[in-house]
């Protein structure tokens, strides 16, 4: 079956003219004639420890999911041996203890040394964009203050939606601490229009964000394309920083897989038990995305 999923994804983007052909039909935004795979914008890379943000294929993102400190070291030690992860997001909100920052920050240092020099991407997905727990935007803003500080994440991701004053608080404390902000929104009900994904996308850009992260629920494959094509018109038309959308469930697996064809520079996969719907093996994602990796440079 994963042997299938691989192919099926080699088959569809084997005629990447005829892919963008079906999106700009499926959307109400169509695209300029003069637009191709060759007027993709170049991306302004993000060096994280050894890994280049931006550049070749698609990074894996590998979130963790335990519930405890030992379940999340567990996870931590797998994604630093393993070969096909690039990056590991600490999902504190999964966490018996997530509002406890001290707890919280003690177990994200020795994450960071399980990785083995992977980046870290420190994320509290908040009950209202379809994480576990809840938290008011004053006590989300004091907690990523506090982590911040501790000095043990690479990345910070910030939900676009929280109090903006929040959100540019945060903003500027990671920048300042040389951490880099991923702006995030997530959907997990439906795929919102293309139009509106855009400005989504690039208000973030506007927040300061250094990597735009959009997630959303399709209903069918149309959906899909949606996503594809929104991704397509940011990279091409607005902005030159790494993009990270995806559409989730099973009818939106070929967003996480087919991204460099349309300007995505991370994805998430999983090892063991996945954090979202939809995710992908990291082995076999890997595969996928070396391959089309090749196809896309001419290889």
């Amino acid at each position: 079956m994963k042997r299938h999923l691989i192919f099926s994804a080699v088959a569809l983007l084997a005629g990447q003219p005829l892919l963008a052909d079906v999106v700009s039909a499926a959307t109400d935004t169509p695209s300029p004639k003069t637009e191709t795979a060759s007027a993709i914008k170049s991306v302004h890379s993000i060096t994280i420890r050894n890994v280049v943000i931006g550049e070749g294929a698609p990074k894996i993102a590998v979130p963790t999911t335990g519930s405890t400190a030992a379940q999340v070291l567990d996870q931590a030690r797998q994604v630093g041996s393993n070969k096909d992860a690039d990056i590991i997001e600490y999902r504190i909100d999964y966490l018996d203890f997530a509002y406890d920052a001290n707890e919280v920050a003690k177990l994200g240092k020795q994450v960071a040394e399980a990785v083995h020099g992977k980046p870290v991407i420190l994320t509290f997905r908040t009950g209202a964009e379809g994480g576990p727990k809840p938290i008011k935007d004053e006590d989300y803003g004091n907690l990523y203050s506090a982590l911040i500080e501790a000095g043990f994440a690479d990345l910070l991701d910030v939900e676009m939606f929280r109090d903006e004053k929040v959100v540019k608080r945060l903003v500027d404390e990671a920048h300042k601490a040389g951490v880099k902000v991923i702006m995030s929104n997530h959907d997990f009900h439906k795929t919102p229009p293309t139009e509106e994904m855009v400005s989504r996308l690039r208000r973030q850009q506007e927040l300061g964000a250094d990597v735009l992260k959009i997630a959303v629920m399709p209903h069918d494959p149309g959906d899909v394309l949606k996503l594809e094509d929104a991704t397509w018109q940011m990279r091409s038309r607005y902005t030159d920083r790494p993009l990270m959308t995806m559409s989730m469930a099973s009818p939106g697996v070929i967003s996480r897989l087919s991204g460099e064809v349309f300007g995505q520079s991370i994805t998430v996969g999983k090892i063991g038990q996945a954090s979202a719907p939809g995710q992908v093996d990291v082995k076999e994602l890997r595969a996928v995305l070396d391959t089309i990796h090749e196809s896309v440079q001419g290889n």
